[in-house]
């Protein structure tokens, strides 16, 4: 609910400040108070379009700030979705200034005016000549016509919602593969080269490494023979070898190792050395013989690196990206090949939902044509009581094309006399009869908009007496479960209110300024004595406003 209202610099208000309670809060005042610059200011502060014509004279800016308890407010997600602080209270403020675009905050953060509107939807409803109730928004009216409807009929609308996403999913599922295979249709016989190509090349791990060193010793295998030839001889072949010389050091090692210990290692240490060399000289050995350059050989290996390289420059400029290109390319050609039968498989889904879904939702509409003629009966006998005995509504239920809310396009229609055709609520001219069908309205569908704030402006225009009565008793049957904010002429109306608060228009011979004053007890007698018999106060009308508030 709004537990309280900030006006600065609005028209003829200068500085107002308004603590609003649970329950029905009335308004009251003489005419030009500024009672409905009040409604004005709030509409504003709930995302009606900004006109800079309502800045004080003299001021640079309005602004209206509203606070409203978080508890009674379905708008976690909206917030949460926009990335706002939910903050509790939840504060909105609007500011206007003139040449300037208006600014709009919810919670200290700045947002669009149309994400203003959305948020307060689930705010406050403003029924009047200010109006931007969710109920005028025929976009609106088959979910109130859902959830006024029983179990069977909601149930049946969750099972529409669900084959709908279900059939929506499966259609958007086949055309994204009907596209893809479109394309890959187009690109399956290159990959198929591609694959071949790659696959027909046996290519090894780090084969290219091995090639280019293979090369590179082939390329130079007559300086490798004569260096591994000369070095062989130095040490091996010559009649002054290196070996040679060595074997005979060893030989005087070796013959005089028994004296000492020292002399032993020595020899063994000299021994192990020369061995060594020996192994050596055998894999030199080797290393030269092996040593061969074929012509035929060399050009082989070059192609087959050459061949190497073009595929790792066309497929990503290495062995491992070849690889993964190839493994990429088995997958998608194994997904073209199954994508028969996932075909088949997404089509056959898709009718079932199609099918599922017909039923449901000829069910659905079935359901809500029932329903639609109980609460055109209810609404009927609530517009007799509030002084519309020939006032109608009627429950438009057209085909419409298939959504997630089934195929039903439903819209609430009001006649005022009889005689009359049937029009959308939004072209009921009188502000008046406005409210009071809305107050019908919601007299039968209670919470089922989980609205907690509803503003009622004009609702007493053209009636009196009984209906007067009839109209209060519906404003306080409802705020029962709903803040009801009005503004009324009517005593019969401002007696049966929790709260009472009079407008007053103040001037202090230069400007003029409009303020809001909270009414004791004795307040409520005098003003609603006021109301009663107008300019002059008499003691008569103070007794009666003493017995209405007693009644």
């Amino acid at each position: 609910m709004i537990s309280h209202i900030s006006i600065k610099d609005f028209a003829i208000i200068r500085d107002l400040e308004l603590d609003l309670h649970p329950g029905l809060n009335i308004i009251t005042g003489e005419t030009g108070a500024g009672k409905s610059i009040i409604i004005e200011a709030i509409s504003m502060a709930l995302g009606s379009r900004a006109d800079t014509d309502y800045i004080r004279t003299g001021a640079e800016k309005a602004s209206i700030t509203l606070t409203a308890d978080m508890e009674d407010l379905d708008v976690q997600e909206i917030l949460d979705d926009a990335g706002v602080p939910a903050d509790d209270p939840l504060v909105l403020r609007r500011e206007i200034s003139a040449g300037k675009k208006s600014l709009c905050r919810v919670n200290g953060t700045i947002v669009p005016l149309s994400f203003l509107g959305k948020l307060c939807r689930r705010v406050a409803d403003i029924h009047g000549q200010y109006d931007t109730q969710t109920l005028l928004n025929p976009e609106g009216h088959v979910d109130v016509l859902d959830l006024y409807g029983d179990d069977e009929l909601r149930n049946v609308s969750h099972m529409v919602s669900g084959f709908y996403t279900d059939l929506t999913h499966t259609k958007a599922a086949l055309d994204s593969l009907r596209r893809k295979l479109a394309d890959s249709e187009r690109q399956k016989d290159l990959m198929r080269y591609e694959l071949q190509e790659i696959e027909e090349s046996c290519l090894q791990e780090d084969e290219d490494e091995t090639l280019e060193e293979e090369i590179r010793l082939m390329q130079n295998s007559e300086d490798i023979y004569q260096k591994l030839s000369q070095v062989y001889d130095a040490v091996y072949d010559s009649d002054d070898s290196a070996s040679g010389r060595l074997g005979a050091c060893l030989s005087a090692l070796e013959s005089i190792s028994s004296y000492s210990k020292d002399l032993a290692d020595a020899a063994q240490q000299f021994s192990d050395a020369y061995y060594a060399l020996d192994d050596l000289g055998r894999d030199l050995r080797r290393l030269r013989d092996g040593v061969s350059f074929s012509p035929e050989e060399l050009n082989e290996k070059m192609e087959r690196l050459d061949l190497i390289d073009r595929l790792k420059r066309k497929y990503g400029g290495s062995l491992e990206a070849v690889f993964a290109y190839r493994d990429k390319a088995q997958r998608e050609l194994q997904t073209i090949e199954n994508a028969d039968a996932e075909l088949e498989d997404l089509e056959s889904k898709k009718k079932l939902y199609q099918e599922q879904y017909e039923t449901a939702a000829a069910r659905l509409s079935v359901l809500r044509k029932r329903t639609a003629k109980t609460l055109e009966q209810e609404v009927d006998r609530e517009l007799a009581d509030l002084n519309f005995a020939d006032a109608a509504l009627s429950v438009s239920i057209e085909d419409a094309p298939a959504g997630e809310k089934g195929s039903d396009r439903v819209e609430f229609l009001i006649r005022t006399n009889k005689g009359e055709a049937f029009k959308p609520l939004a072209k009921i001219a009188s502000g008046g009869e406005l409210s009071r069908i809305m107050l019908a309205m919601k007299r039968i569908i209670g919470d089922l908009d989980r609205i907690p704030t509803m503003i009622f402006d004009e609702i007493d225009a053209g009636i009196s007496g009984a209906t007067a009565g009839v109209v209060g008793e519906k404003l306080r049957s409802i705020s029962a479960d709903h803040q009801i904010v009005c503004i009324t002429h009517l005593p019969q109306i401002a007696a049966l209110g929790d709260h009472h608060y009079r407008i007053e228009k103040t001037s202090d011979g230069i400007s003029t300024h409009t303020t809001v004053v909270p009414l004791s007890e004795d307040g409520r007698v005098e003003e609603l004595a006021r109301l009663l018999s107008g300019t002059t106060v008499t003691d008569s009308a103070r007794q009666q406003a003493r017995e209405l508030l007693k009644h």
